[in-house]
């Protein structure tokens, strides 16, 4: 006699849907925005010394700062351009509004860089001049460096907390991610603004102390915003029902071998 054996049919996962791969790529670029942070240190030498332009200073410390800005502006338009088809699913004009505050901000970066590696171009060119001509040249750089300071006020200060109240509100009341991660924003925008608003009545263009400490909540915000959507993606919501309906978000599911 006989006994027949039963083999399990094997399954097979899908290894990922469209709204995974949506949630793990803006993540990435989110996390990516904070490699910024070492060009404090890398510019301290060219922002401090206002004869910097005159020396012999290094350039590979500007020129690193300066590529890690450039992701940082590319991943701040990807974060956007990624969470957009999604997110304007809960508000379309919002939604088009976070694209456009990315945008702009990327554009204040570039333009912040740009003065400070034009800084490097009069180095090498003028570095070696003296009497009246060095007088200028401290002058030039000055304001080339004046030029940053704004720009980072504007468009690494006073543009995040605009995004986070943008971006914040849509998935706060779409609850595409804990509602915890979006207060963070919703609480941490309003202040980085008043703060960056005091500064620029200030008129030094250099971040005080209070914007320093506003600034944390928000980047609290992004960072943990980041490591959710890597790790997690978004939770269940008539959102991503609605995509996966659609067809523009296929659900997960198993498929027998």
């Amino acid at each position: 006699m006989t006994t027949a054996m039963r083999i399990p049919a094997t399954k097979k996962r899908v290894p990922m849907d469209s709204m995974r791969k949506t949630a793990l790529v803006a993540g990435v670029f989110y996390l990516i925005t904070f490699i910024s942070i070492p060009t404090l240190a890398l510019y301290g030498p060219v922002k401090n010394h206002r004869d910097w332009i005159l020396g012999s200073g290094g350039h590979t410390a500007v020129l690193a700062g300066g590529f890690l800005e450039v992701i940082v502006a590319l991943a701040g338009i990807g974060t956007a351009v990624t969470l957009y088809p999604v997110v304007k699913r809960q508000n379309e004009g919002v939604a088009l509004g976070f694209v456009a505050a990315r945008v702009l901000e990327a554009a204040m970066i570039f333009t912040g860089v740009i003065s400070l590696l034009s800084l490097l171009a009069l180095q090498q060119d003028l570095g070696g001049a003296a009497g009246a001509n060095a007088a200028a040249l401290v002058t030039t750089a000055a304001s080339h460096v004046a030029v940053y300071n704004w720009t980072f006020l504007l468009g690494q200060s006073l543009m995040p907390g605009i995004n986070a109240l943008l971006l914040g509100s849509l998935l706060y009341r779409s609850r595409l991610v804990p509602r915890v991660i979006p207060v963070l924003g919703l609480i941490g925008g309003p202040l980085l603004i008043i703060a960056v608003i005091v500064t620029l009545f200030r008129g030094t263009g250099h971040i005080p102390s209070l914007a320093v400490l506003a600034a944390l909540p928000v980047a609290a915000w992004e960072l943990s915003l980041g490591v959710w959507l890597v790790v997690k993606g978004f939770r269940p919501s008539p959102i991503t029902a609605g995509m996966a309906a659609a067809g523009t978000a296929p659900a997960y599911h198993e498929v027998p071998a």
